[in-house]
């Protein structure tokens, strides 16, 4: 049986024929915005940008119509003194919701073809089987457990269904032969799931803000 390690949703395939390259771009999280963020996170466009027109984005719900995933998180500058001798933490992979009055630069994902694996939540255990591969779902957003954790979004396995309207197109499980930490990645709870984005701000006219 799988452990439940949620890590949000990671970067998997292209669903087009070209190899995916990983494309990201760089975005801002302004300092006044205030929520936390965390490797995995869906984001959506937010109004503005710095003086460089690095433009904003800010955290997406479980059905937005995203920009992407968060793959990378740039710390904010620490100022013009000698690095000799000091300790850089590279490790922190969240921004926080109180910034300080910095602000900080993430790296999305922001390609529409790409396709993503996600955990599923082990709730509604009736919707994790083989019969639910190809349906659409919605996301329960979480935060990460600490500073230092992925993301805590999952798969609302409630929302299984045939809605056109959901925000997520499942595609069967990843096909992989082991969980790391888990068991086999068979349907039941905490299975690690396909899916792409229905709802893409680059797909189709969408409103400006």
């Amino acid at each position: 049986m799988a452990l439940n390690r949620p890590f949000g949703l990671a970067v998997y395939n292209h669903k087009q024929t070209a190899p995916l390259n990983m494309r990201v771009t760089k975005y801002r999280i302004p300092a006044a915005d205030g929520s936390a963020f965390y490797v995995g996170d869906t984001v959506i466009q937010a109004a503005g940008a710095d003086t460089n027109g690095v433009p904003n984005v800010q955290k997406g719900v479980s059905a937005s119509r995203i920009r992407g995933v968060i793959v990378g998180i740039e710390m904010p500058a620490t100022g013009l003194a000698s690095l000799q001798g000091t300790t850089l933490n590279d490790n922190v992979v969240s921004v926080p919701a109180s910034k300080g009055g910095v602000d900080y630069y993430v790296w999305v994902c922001d390609d529409r073809d790409a396709t993503y694996i996600v955990q599923d939540d082990g709730i509604t255990t009736a919707n994790l089987v083989a019969a639910s591969a190809s349906l659409n779902a919605l996301l329960t957003i979480a935060a990460g457990a600490t500073v230092y954790s992925f993301s805590g979004t999952v798969l609302l396995s409630s929302s299984f269904a045939v809605t056109a309207g959901h925000a997520w197109k499942l595609l069967g499980l990843a096909q992989m032969p082991a969980i790391p930490g888990g068991g086999s990645n068979a349907f039941g709870a905490y299975a690690v799931w396909v899916a792409k984005s229905n709802l893409h701000e680059f797909d189709g006219s969408v409103v400006g803000i």
